[in-house]
């Protein structure tokens, strides 16, 4: 029996995507508010004894957890086999160390509030700082779809001559693994710091590349700075106007404004925004499926 694919409250067409690409049945849900704001929750599926998997899209998750957890109480208690959850950005990731006491450490009681409803999960590229990976706090079977190589073949169908940059040492691994699989060359720029708001941008070899394209990759872009301030260093440098790629567009603030003005900006569908031009229902529906019959 194919899986029933719920989708609850994320983009109409990754969903739909996503329900093609697993062959699943569509979960049908009613939902409503009570006057005092409440959530109702009806689901009108017959989920006994078949695997449930929710398309629930984490950005923003305050909205949406509790409704979430009602979800997935009610098709377990109707005798759904397996729960589980794809969202393509995970939430409460970056809180991974107290800096201050008292402080919540918001990725373990998150983690676990998850792993306690959930059989499995699918994500795309959280944020792992210094987590190694998901089993370090998320107890149930996980994976993570890298985006890298949709990256990479994007690059390679719609830029002639990339330039792959990163911004500074700490993304030389990441920008070096796009440009091995885009088959492009890569550039990392150095940062010297002489003070709290002095830091100076070198880039001794970027001259060889005028022709070049310059694509700078990061996984969040949320208030731009990083790449306004290497744009800025790039037309100093007197190279093309570059192409900026992010896994999450954030876009704080005027953050996309600001960087439309001098670059081309494209993201993956991880969330819905007029920038997303990588698809990513495939890979996701792929590794899915892999994970419900492990």
């Amino acid at each position: 029996m194919p899986p029933i694919l719920f989708n609850l409250d994320s983009d109409p067409s990754l969903f739909d995507a996503l329900l093609e690409a697993m062959a699943a049945n569509r979960g049908q849900l009613e939902q409503r508010k009570f006057p005092d704001d409440e959530s109702y929750l009806r689901v009108h599926s017959d989920c006994a004894d078949r695997d449930v998997i929710i398309y629930c899209n984490l950005y923003q998750p305050d909205n949406k957890i509790l409704r979430l957890l009602f979800l997935i109480y009610t098709v377990k208690e109707m005798g759904a086999k397996q729960v589980g959850l794809i969202t393509p950005y995970l939430p409460y990731m970056r809180q991974d160390k107290q800096f201050h006491h008292g402080e919540c450490v918001s990725s373990r009681p998150f983690s676990q509030l998850l792993s306690a409803a959930l059989d499995l999960l699918v994500t795309m590229d959280p944020h792992l700082h210094r987590y190694h990976s998901l089993d370090e706090i998320y107890t149930i079977k996980s994976t993570v779809v890298p985006a890298a190589p949709l990256i990479a073949e994007w690059i390679k169908q719609n830029i002639s001559t990339p330039l792959l940059i990163g911004p500074d040492i700490e993304s030389e691994q990441w920008v070096s693994e796009v440009a091995r699989m885009s088959q492009a060359p890569f550039q990392v720029l150095q940062k010297i710091r002489h003070g709290d708001t002095d830091v100076e941008v070198s880039s001794p070899h970027l001259e060889q590349y005028h022709d070049a394209t310059p694509v700078l990759v990061d996984d969040i872009i949320s208030s731009g700075r990083t790449m306004l301030e290497t744009i800025q260093h790039l037309k100093h440098a007197g190279i093309k106007r570059p192409v900026c790629i992010g896994v999450h567009g954030i876009f704080s603030g005027d953050a996309f404004m600001q960087l439309e003005q001098v670059s081309d900006v494209v993201t993956t569908q991880c969330i819905p925004h007029p920038s997303n031009r990588i698809d990513i229902a495939q890979p996701l529906a792929k590794a899915t499926l892999l994970l419900l019959n492990e």
